[in-house]
């Protein structure tokens, strides 16, 4: 499984907008359109057990 994940590097390690975890690329896209059209994400394997 993977994830996909934004850094607002305009925000502090803690704050509530410093990272967003996304589980779809689709769900990514929707945030983006809304609030940071040029941000990016990448995509970052998930470890632990199999779903």
């Amino acid at each position: 499984m993977t994830v996909f994940v934004y850094v607002n590097t305009a925000k502090q390690p803690g704050d509530a907008d410093h990272i967003k975890v996304f589980s779809t690329v689709d769900a990514a896209e929707t945030w983006f359109e809304e609030n940071d059209p040029e941000g990016v994400t990448f995509e970052y394997d998930v470890i632990g057990p199999p779903a």
